[in-house]
């Protein structure tokens, strides 16, 4: 078998994401042989002796993906130090070992957002370079005029580097309120956010309803499903 970087052997085994498993080579909490391993390095995970925190790695990870619809006020962290409510507790106990959240939804968001085990398909939906899509619905103050929204469209200068050209359609406008439908390729902090109070037109509220082809379709909030391997499969391309 090749070999692999230290951290894509950490991520596939379900241990984490790739970049906590940096961070934990970086820290020295990984070996390699019985010596501390380093950035970089390169494994075989049948033959080589890896240890995180002293604990092997598992060897054959069954990988799992959930989808949940997450209500608001809900935290999209595993563990929160001050008792707020966490996405991961919207699962069942039995399911939550060595699972993650894919990216974030800010506690005022809600919507569609996934939980693995599975460190290579976090890297691909969490890094830009992949183009997976992030569909959303929100709902901003007032009616953005066309040369706003096209400007959006095309990118606004966010923490000094313009944001990647997104997609955008107006769905309805109601009671000075416009809902508008986004789709994008990258995921900045807090990005519609604020980019909706730089345009002035701040967010009233912010649903997101697909991750590329991944959609909620009628999941309720709070709800949660595993998903097929043939569904996610998919988005490792």
């Amino acid at each position: 078998m090749s070999l692999s970087r230290l951290q894509k052997i950490i991520s596939q085994s379900g241990f984490s994401s790739r970049r906590k498993a940096d961070l934990l080579i970086k820290q020295g909490r990984v070996t390699l042989n019985g010596r501390q391993a380093i950035i970089g390095e390169k494994a075989n995970p049948y033959s080589d002796h890896i240890l995180v925190d002293g604990k092997h790695l598992p060897k054959k990870p069954n990988h799992k993906v959930l989808l949940l619809n997450k209500p608001h006020g809900v935290i999209s962290t595993c563990h929160d130090n001050h008792g707020r409510k966490t996405i991961l507790s919207l699962i069942p106990s039995n399911l939550r070992h060595g699972i993650h959240p894919v990216g974030r939804l800010d506690s005022e968001s809600r919507g569609a957002i996934l939980l693995t085990n599975n460190g290579d398909l976090t890297l691909k939906l969490t890094h830009p370079k992949y183009s997976h899509t992030k569909t959303y619905l929100i709902w901003v103050t007032g009616q953005p005029s066309r040369s706003i929204l096209d400007k959006w469209r095309t990118g606004i200068l966010l923490d000094g580097k313009i944001t990647m050209p997104a997609t955008i359609e107006v769905m309805e406008i109601i009671n000075h309120m416009t809902l508008l439908k986004v789709i994008l390729k990258e995921g900045r902090n807090r990005q519609l956010r604020r980019i909706a109070n730089l345009i002035g037109h701040p967010v009233q509220d912010l649903q997101r309803i697909a991750i590329s082809n991944i959609k909620l379709n009628g999941l309720q909030e709070g709800e949660w499903r595993e998903l097929a391997r043939k569904e996610w499969i998919p988005l490792l391309d």
